[in-house]
């Protein structure tokens, strides 16, 4: 875990073109396509948020990637899906860390164990500089999980696709 100090210029340094370099627009377009591909055979909804830092203050105020997942989700609106199984995988860059927030439905039905695990395979990817790669991974997971909840098809593609980027 790191200090205080050591996250706010960790936040203060990382810029947002750390986002361009971990995922160009080639990546953001398999990204894109393996969400689509995840989100086939299940009326759950899949989200991706990464954002390169927080505001230093934020950082130096102890404000957690977790609390910054939780507005995300709502901003995003992810909690809006008909069936109320959205699920939202938010990527804090500067602190590399990975949240997953599902709605309360999918939540429910899932439990905290089974995020947690998904978050962990990730963020060993992450921690190996295969961002790309882990968010496909962390995506097609998702994608089994909502499979064995919610099977079925969605009556639409009720969340975008393509990763939002908060730079």
């Amino acid at each position: 875990m790191a200090t205080r100090g050591t996250r706010f210029f960790d936040h203060f340094f990382t810029r947002a073109n750390a986002i361009d370099r971990a995922f160009p627009e080639p990546a953001l377009l398999r990204i894109e396509k393996v969400v689509a591909e995840a989100e086939t055979g299940t009326s759950g909804q899949i989200r991706v948020a990464i954002e390169s830092h927080l505001p230093a203050i934020a950082a130096w105020s102890g404000y957690s990637a977790r609390e910054r997942s939780i507005d995300v989700f709502s901003q995003l609106r992810v909690w809006d899906t008909e069936h109320n199984n959205g699920v939202l995988i938010y990527l804090l860059m500067a602190d590399k860390d990975v949240e997953i927030i599902a709605d309360r439905h999918i939540h429910r039905a899932v439990g905290e164990r089974e995020w947690h695990r998904i978050c962990k395979l990730m963020e060993g990817q992450f921690a190996r500089g295969e961002f790309e790669k882990g968010v496909c991974a962390g995506a097609t997971e998702i994608g089994s999980v909502l499979r064995r909840h919610f099977p079925g098809e969605a009556a639409g593609n009720e969340l975008p696709n393509r990763p939002y980027l908060y730079r």
